[in-house]
């Protein structure tokens, strides 16, 4: 790949079951999702066509499918394993993956890690 160009997905709620709490592991919270795939957009864009695209749609229904079923207690691992998951199966060199758990901390607007995998070229 000569070129890193960045397809982004920001924004992506999805409700699961994530905390240490014993009252956390009976309910389903929202995270929010903000991923950015390097990747390169040179080829999409001359045959305008989806299958020369990293399909985000796929990727958000992926991780909806994922992160639906999922019940991890810390943030940091829901993000290593949607990490993983994206590298893998979408075969992106690199993502910046930021997982917010919104409504965590009482007056913040949320709470969250931010990881980067793979490598930019």
């Amino acid at each position: 790949m000569d070129t890193m160009d960045t397809v982004f997905l920001h924004g992506l709620r999805i409700e699961t079951v994530i905390g240490v709490y014993d009252w956390e592991r009976n309910i389903q919270q929202p995270v929010i999702l903000d991923i950015d795939m390097g990747t390169d957009v040179s080829r999409s864009a001359v045959t305008d066509n989806i299958k020369d695209a990293l399909d985000y749609k796929a990727v958000a229904k992926r991780l909806i499918t994922y992160v639906e079923k999922s019940e991890f207690q810390l943030v940091e691992t829901l993000a290593e394993n949607c990490a993983l998951i994206l590298l893998k199966e979408f075969k992106i060199p690199w993502i910046r993956l930021k997982v917010n758990k919104i409504g965590a901390i009482s007056g913040a607007q949320g709470v969250g890690v931010i990881i980067e995998r793979g490598q930019k070229i």
